[in-house]
């Protein structure tokens, strides 16, 4: 008979149930792969009497993480609670306790991963996070592991598998944004608040999970640009097909004379690229390495299937004792020197920029006049001839939608040039400004 390893499994939401189904139903076969019988011993929920997708022994549901504190039978535990508070004080206690953890909160270790890391170093545990970042795709196993050997000199990503299914079908479907939210909603790929995976703050935080394990430094959210999905409309996607891109959110880390350029924003992509042709909830993550060059990994990052995967493999590694032998030379959150991040208004890029304009004399000027003042050059223009009212003495003016691509300029200079078209009276509010990947 295989050694039995006693597991804790702290929430049992959709990623959760995925998990302890797994562990329930392939027994047999996870036993073969990490050479233990792994047994679910306790599952830890806010209210025992709601109902579950997945039927449990009523006799290992408990609503005390105590009750798992106390069991020094149970090794290992795995924490599938999201935020902040009470998940890192629920991790330091059973980090405590002698348990090694599992996670899948990207929040959490972002913010706090150091001490986190440190504490587990202390207790001679260890902390996996593979499904804290890109769901079905290991990629931390690829960064700690595969490509041990090399310097990642930059990363191009996709890493909200929500965002970029909204993105893709608004442009295959010829949809409106709040139409697509609202069915990736119901698929489960959108929560119910949907702000921490619109907005680009759920790819900033794995962005800088990866930047940590790949460079060596610590970037907080505040050092570097993001922006979301949120103020996107069909135009813009079908301008940039018409100019030959497709807009992905994508997060960007590069090493660039020893600093570190990084940002989370709707980018243009050209079609031939591989970043622009992953649809739906999938992710694709762009490694350069200073040895192997640029290598690429996709898979689907949304949804209980794909992240209870990663699950299951850092439990399976871990109790395999792989992890253990991994984690003390692990140099995320090391006390190497850290690479200096590049301001944003010196990250240095060509953009498209989308106007509504009052269909009157003189406009181009005053918006070249701005551009050119700030030094931005213009690649090309787009204003689709708009039809004749034949009408001479009209109170109403038409608007017109402008597009223009710039040639290389810096953040500072589109922001600073944004600053003051914002005061023209003859460009209505919202405004779309978007970075360009060549």
């Amino acid at each position: 008979m295989s050694e039995k390893i006693k597991i804790a499994l702290i929430g049992l939401g959709t990623v959760g149930t995925g998990v302890a189904r797994v562990i329930l139903e392939e027994s047999e076969r996870l036993t073969r792969r990490c050479g233990k019988q792994i047994e679910l011993a306790k599952v830890v929920v806010r209210d025992k009497k709601r109902p579950r997708m997945i039927d449990l022994p009523e006799e290992i549901v408990t609503d005390s993480l105590q009750e798992v504190l106390d069991d020094k039978s149970i090794s290992l535990a795995v924490q599938l609670i999201g935020g902040i508070h009470p998940a890192k004080e629920y991790m330091e206690q059973l980090l405590d306790s002698g348990k090694d953890v599992v996670s899948a909160n990207k929040a959490l270790l972002c913010e706090h991963g150091s001490e986190l890391f440190s504490r587990a170093r202390e207790q001679g545990r260890s902390i996996a996070f593979e499904a804290a970042v890109a769901g079905g795709i290991p990629i931390i196993h690829v960064l700690n592991q595969a490509m041990s050997g090399n310097q990642i000199t930059s990363i191009e990503a996709i890493l909200n598998g929500t965002s970029n299914f909204i993105l893709s079908e608004m442009f295959l479907g010829s949809r409106d944004y709040e139409d697509v939210l609202q069915e990736a909603q119901e698929l489960g790929y959108a929560e119910a608040d949907p702000t921490l995976d619109v907005d680009g703050t759920d790819a900033a935080q794995k962005l800088c999970l990866l930047t940590q394990l790949a460079c060596g430094t610590k970037v907080s959210l505040d050092q570097f640009p993001r922006q979301g999905i949120d103020t996107l409309a069909l135009d813009d996607l079908l301008y940039a097909d018409e100019l030959g891109y497709s807009v992905r959110l994508l997060a960007v880390t590069r090493i660039s004379n020893n600093q570190l350029e990084m940002h989370v924003q709707p980018t243009l992509v050209q079609l031939d690229k591989p970043l622009a042709q992953v649809n739906g909830a999938y992710n694709m993550i762009a490694l350069e390495g200073d040895i192997v060059g640029k290598t690429w990994y996709s898979g689907l990052g949304a949804g209980q299937n794909p992240t209870a995967s990663a699950v299951i493999s850092d439990l399976v590694d871990t109790v395999a004792g792989r992890n253990k032998l991994i984690f003390p030379f692990m140099d995320l959150w090391d006390s190497q020197q850290p690479l200096e991040v590049l301001p944003a208004e010196k990250i240095r890029r060509r953009y498209y920029m989308r106007f509504n304009v009052l269909d009157q004399p003189h406009v181009f000027a005053e918006m070249a006049d701005i551009l050119g003042r700030n030094q931005i050059s213009l690649a090309s223009i787009i204003q689709h001839e708009t039809p004749e009212t034949g009408e001479s003495n009209t109170d109403e003016q038409q608007v017109v939608p402008v597009v223009i691509m710039t040639h290389l300029t810096t953040e500072g200079q589109i922001q600073a040039a944004d600053k003051e078209l914002s005061e023209l009276k003859s460009l209505l509010p919202n405004r779309v400004i978007m970075p360009v990947l060549d």
